[in-house]
This record gives structure tokens, C-alpha cells and sequence, in this order.
């Protein structure tokens, strides 16, 4: 597809990416069938001068960061886009724009056309919820990274488990590394791949609240599972005590837990996708021991001896987390998903969705999306309850969260 040709004398739209939102994951890079999307130390940026709108980033994306556009009189330049902590104002780029617009020609058409589409196809933008306490954003990055010690590495899944998944402990020392639940880091595994270059940085969402491991701690967890063929899967499941860790981030500004006691939360997960659930579980727990808002759990594993935190979360009581799980490969019983087990208890999830102050939460293999919404739709319309009119006016109101990988 070749880029619209826009009038060089009229504002036009330029695609640009949120760094506060972003959360590094690469996925915008890999998808760019022209290169257009780049990165450094800081930022993930689409370069204007490649960009050719095909919009083939928009949809993979987890976050929604990809999916912004700006009325510009003049393109930001890469180099502009590298240095960002947020995104420029809004009113002042419309401002500019529309000092050079002159004798008030319109942009092209055929760009306007595309730019419109891109909206439409990443099914809304992720909002944090109003609540939620304000994070801080890309505190390290590869060239000043922050340095965390390995405090505990322990196997969460039974030794007869087909998968590795592993809690690790990171401490920090005396460095300052900010958190909030929902938040990701990311980790510098060392080497270079077959071309020499430096791995890519992999993210990982936080396992624990943001006290820590326990209150006071200047640390956090992580929840990893071993890949077969995972560069920094098997660096992190392999480290032992008193290793040294190269993190970088914080990221992500919106898949945030509400700071609200009155909240109802639905979580849906699958295998390490547990991990910032962890962390909310925890939150409450902690901070909000008589919360009037519910607490729900949706957990998809092949068995139960493969579910990360299956002990622990035994011992959690059913007033404070409702819990339901899910197993798709135990021997002699029907395959079983999130999603089955979401129509089996659709009455308690109905009453949630009827709350207003209800939260829903998604995050696990992207695979396991689809299969949820349409779960949702069966259950708002045997509640006369309109899903897709519901979905959006959660999203507006910063209810609705998906992080799928």
C-alpha cells in the first residue's frame, strides 16, 4: 500500500505512539511491514517519513499507546519522538496547525479515510481508572538501567508439572523503583542474539503490590515461566540468590487497580497472566480489609498442578477473592476454559456488570480474548444486558482492561 499523498501546505494527521501508555513490548515493531516504527533506550516512535498507514500495528497492540494521531503542521521527527515522557499537548499542535493551514485547505482525503479506519480497528483505547494512583513512568532504561538483586527464586508449579513457572524476588537496595499494581518491568537479559545485537527487553508484569513482598520491602516479584527456547525466560528462571538484575521501566499507565474500596473487580487469567492479580489481591488484602466491593477470579490452567499459586490462593478467604478455575486437560473430565466457566456462574458475573462501580480485568496468551467477549455477550444477553454498548462505556469510564500477549 502506498502512503497518501497529503497537500505539503496543509496541517495533516501524523501517527504517533504514547510513551506513557507504551509498555515495550515490541510487538508495534515486529508487526511494521515497512520499518516504520523504531526504537532507542527510551521510547518506541514511528518514523513519518515511512509511515504508510497501513495500520497493520494498530490491532496487536495491548495497550492502545499505538494508536494516536496528531494534527501537525510540521512532522515531529524521530529524534522529537525519542525524548518524550508523554505526549505533546493536544490543543497546542491544533493551535499550530491551524496557523499554517492558511486558506483553510483540507488534508488529503484519502488520509483522513485511513485515519478514521485505524480507530475503528483497535476497539477502543485504554483508560486508567479514576481512582487509580498516578505511575511513574520509564525510570530506567538500557543505557541507565537500574540494578536489583535476586532475593528468592521459587517454583510455584508442582516438580511433575510439564511447566516451570517460577516467583522471583527482585530487591533494589537503596535505588528508588516505584510500582503500582498492573505495572510492568522490564529485563535486560545479557548477551547479544545471532546478529550481535543486544536482546530486546522483555516485560514482565508485577507479581506484588506496591509495598513489596511484604510492607516496607524495596522489592518486587515477578511470575516467569520457562520457554523451551526463551532467551530471557531461562535467564530468569536459572538465577539464584545474591545474582544481579538489569530492570528497566516502570511501564504501563492504565491497566491500574482502582484505589477505590468499593470497587468490584473481575479478573480473567490464564498461566503467568495471574501475575498483576496477584499484586490486587494483595493491594486489598493489605489496605482494605473490610472493602465492600467483590473481589472475582477466573483462572485457566491445563491442570491444577500446572496453575501458578494454586496452594496460596487456596488460603485466601471467599470474601475477599471469589475464585474459579478453569482446567482444560485433566484426565477423564471435559475440557474446561475461563470463558466456560464464566457462562457457568453467569448470573454472579450478570450482577457485577450491572454495577457501576465494576471493574473488569483480562490479561493472558491473546488466544484467550475472543473467547471472553463472546462469553460476555452470552451472559448480557441472557441478563437483556447490551455488551458491546456496555464494553465501550466501560472503556470511556476506565473499567474495562486487556493486556494480552
Amino acid at each position: 500500500m502506498n502512503a497518501p499523498v497529503l497537500n505539503t501546505t496543509a496541517p495533516h494527521k501524523q501517527h504517533l505512539i504514547d510513551p506513557e501508555i507504551c509498555i515495550r513490548c515490541n510487538t508495534c515493531e515486529e508487526t511494521c511491514p515497512v520499518d516504520a516504527v523504531t526504537h532507542d533506550d527510551n521510547n518506541y516512535v514511528v518514523d513519518p517519513d515511512k509511515c504508510n498507514f497501513c495500520l497493520d500495528c494498530i490491532a496487536p497492540c495491548p495497550t492502545g499507546s499505538i494508536d494516536n494521531w496528531r494534527m501537525v503542521g510540521k512532522p515531529y521527527t524521530v529524534a522529537e519522538q525519542f525524548s518524550w515522557n508523554e505526549l505533546p499537548v493536544q490543543e497546542q499542535i491544533e493551535l499550530n496547525a491551524a496557523a499554517e493551514k492558511g486558506d483553510g485547505e483540507a488534508e488529503d482525503d484519502e488520509a483522513a479515510r485511513l485515519i478514521a479506519q485505524a480507530h475503528q480497528g483497535a476497539g477502543g483505547k485504554s483508560i486508567a481508572p479514576a481512582s487509580a494512583s498516578k505511575p511513574k513512568i520509564n525510570l530506567y532504561n538500557r543505557s541507565k538501567p537500574a540494578l536489583a538483586t535476586v532475593t528468592g527464586n521459587l517454583r510455584l508449579t508442582a516438580a511433575e508439572a510439564d511447566n516451570d513457572v517460577r516467583h522471583i524476588i527482585l530487591d533494589f537496595g537503596a535505588q528508588v523503583f516505584p510500582v503500582l499494581e498492573g505495572q510492568s518491568i522490564g529485563i535486560v537479559a545479557p548477551g547479544t542474539d545471532k546478529d550481535g545485537k543486544p536482546h530486546n527487553i522483555r516485560l514482565y508484569s508485577v507479581a506484588s503490590p506496591r509495598e513489596g513482598e511484604k510492607t516496607g520491602a524495596n522489592n518486587l516479584s515477578l511470575t516467569v515461566k520457562r520457554e523451551p527456547n526463551g532467551v530471557c525466560s531461562n535467564y530468569l528462571c536459572g538465577l539464584k540468590k545474591g545474582d544481579q538484575v538489569q530492570v528497566t521501566g516502570p511501564f504501563g499507565a492504565t491497566f491500574l487497580m482502582p484505589d477505590d474500596p468499593s470497587a468490584n473487580i473481575i479478573m480473567i487469567c490464564t498461566g503467568t497472566g495471574s501475575a498483576p492479580f496477584r499484586g490486587f489481591t494483595e493491594r486489598r488484602r493489605r489496605n482494605m480489609k473490610d472493602a465492600p466491593g467483590r473481589m472475582m477470579l477466573y483462572f485457566g490452567a491445563r491442570r491444577p498442578e500446572e496453575l501458578p499459586y494454586f496452594g496460596p490462593l487456596q488460603k485466601v478467604p471467599d470474601g475477599l477473592l471469589r475464585k474459579h478455575f478453569a482446567y482444560s486437560r485433566v484426565a477423564g473430565e471435559p475440557k474446561t476454559y475461563v470463558q466456560d466457566r464464566m457462562r457457568q456462574t453467569a448470573d454472579e458475573v450478570a450482577v457485577f456488570l450491572k454495577n457501576d462501580r465494576t471493574h473488569v480485568y483480562l490479561c493472558g496468551l491473546k488466544g484467550m480474548e475472543s473467547g471472553v467477549d463472546e462469553a460476555f455477550a452470552d451472559i448480557c444477553r441472557g441478563a437483556g444486558i447490551d455488551w458491546s454498548g456496555l464494553r465501550t462505556q466501560m472503556r470511556a469510564q476506565g473499567r474495562y482492561h486487556v493486556e494480552t500477549y
